[in-house]
């Protein structure tokens, strides 16, 4: 996740989706897209600029382990921009691949 920040905080969403598997699925308040493609799409139109990405955090990290190859992790997000600060909550299933942990899950809010 330490990846993610620092990928989000140079404005490289293409780097920040490198921790989700092809076949994750983001789910939010008010929407829930599928795949890797349609999720980045989501992204980079939500954040079509460094201004709009502002400078991410994470916070109240927690990780337990669901058998050997899935962990469910959950958070706070704070995401800090010239204009205004916005804050939620996540969890997050992740999953052992050949390529290491990826994400399978994004509940967000």
């Amino acid at each position: 996740m330490a990846g993610q920040v620092q990928a989000w905080n140079r404005g490289d969403i293409p780097g920040f989706m490198k921790a989700y598997t092809d076949s994750v699925c983001f789910i939010g308040a008010k929407e829930r897209t599928c795949g890797r493609a349609p999720v980045t799409a989501r992204y980079l139109k939500r954040y079509p600029d460094r201004s709009a990405m502002g400078h991410l955090d994470f916070g109240q990290l927690e990780v337990l382990a669901i058998g050997t190859d899935h962990a469910w992790c959950t958070g706070t997000w704070r995401l800090i921009r010239s204009a205004d600060t916005l804050a939620g909550g996540f969890s997050l299933l992740w999953v052992r691949t050949p390529s290491g942990w990826e994400i399978l899950r994004d509940h967000s809010y």
